[in-house]
């Protein structure tokens, strides 16, 4: 190469959904999809085309997503596994049917449990969010590297959040976990990146409609976690999906290591403006 190549107008001038690539026929795994984003990005992923492998403890909430696929005619393969992935039978299942042979990982099983501050926290809230934040996603992950760099390439993408890039009372382990799953991404960008393999975390801000995030951390009081997003033009799930497909169909030469995503209204994990009117029209 003598020189950088240049890009004529043809190319600069293309939409960007033409640039985009194409990603019908891939395989997904994805963990936690029977609510939230892991719902959301199921759907999405359906009708861009992809078969889907989706993992969650509730066989019923699977059910419904697999048989609202099929309903609107998608030509796409749906398989279930109903399971906790901080469960080995859960790994033994996956395993079984060739489940970590798969294009593409959607790492987005975990949760909050609770608002206590150090020194009254249940040790059971932070283990259960060790679990499911940290070694669940850790071990999925190891699970796919292997057959991912037999087949030359694929893409794992890890939900995380604004809890792991700021820390804030009430959030000690979940904010702890957070940042261990992007430390544990970063690493395995290091030491995947000449093998084909793209990471990436994707880090929301408030996530709420289309979501059960906030009910969990409250312990299902519906009440508390409606007051998470009183007045506030919150995230929905569907949001974070997008963005999710949107770093799988990036051409082969580009890796979104991390999409930051927050509502326009929340400037930090604590810095919230509320009182804005909900609206789904461009600014």
């Amino acid at each position: 190469m003598t020189e950088v190549p240049k890009q004529d107008f043809d190319t600069l001038f293309a939409a960007v959904d033409k640039i985009m690539v194409d990603i019908t026929g891939k395989r997904a795994l994805v963990t936690g999809a029977s609510s939230g984003i892991g719902k959301a990005t199921a759907c999405a992923l359906a009708a861009a085309g992809c078969n889907l492998i989706l993992v969650a403890r509730r066989l019923d909430r699977l059910e419904e997503i697999k048989s609202a696929i099929n309903a609107r005619g998608l030509k796409v393969s749906v398989e279930l596994v109903a399971g906790d992935v901080t469960q080995n039978d859960t790994f033994t299942a996956l395993d079984s049917c060739g489940a970590f042979d798969v294009d593409f990982l959607i790492n987005n099983a975990g949760l909050a449990k609770g608002k206590d501050q150090i020194g009254q926290a249940s040790i059971g809230d932070w283990q259960l969010m060790i679990d499911a934040n940290c070694t669940a996603a850790f071990r999925m992950a190891n699970c796919v590297v292997p057959k991912m760099v037999a087949r030359g390439g694929g893409h794992i993408i890890s939900t995380g959040s604004i809890a792991g890039l700021e820390s804030y009372e009430g959030g000690s382990v979940y904010c702890a976990s957070k940042h261990a799953l992007h430390a544990f991404m970063k690493v395995l960008r290091y030491e995947t990146y000449s093998k084909g393999i793209r990471s990436t975390v994707v880090a929301p801000g408030f996530v709420g409609e289309g979501t059960e995030f906030s009910e969990v951390r409250f312990k299902g009081d519906k009440g508390a976690a409606a007051s998470v997003y009183k007045d506030m033009d919150e995230l929905r799930a569907t949001d974070v999906a997008a963005q999710i497909v949107w770093a799988l169909r990036q051409p082969a030469n580009v890796c979104l290591d991390l999409i930051h995503i927050m509502p326009s209204c929340q400037g930090s994990a604590t810095r919230i403006h509320r009182g804005g009117k909900r609206s789904d029209s461009s600014l």
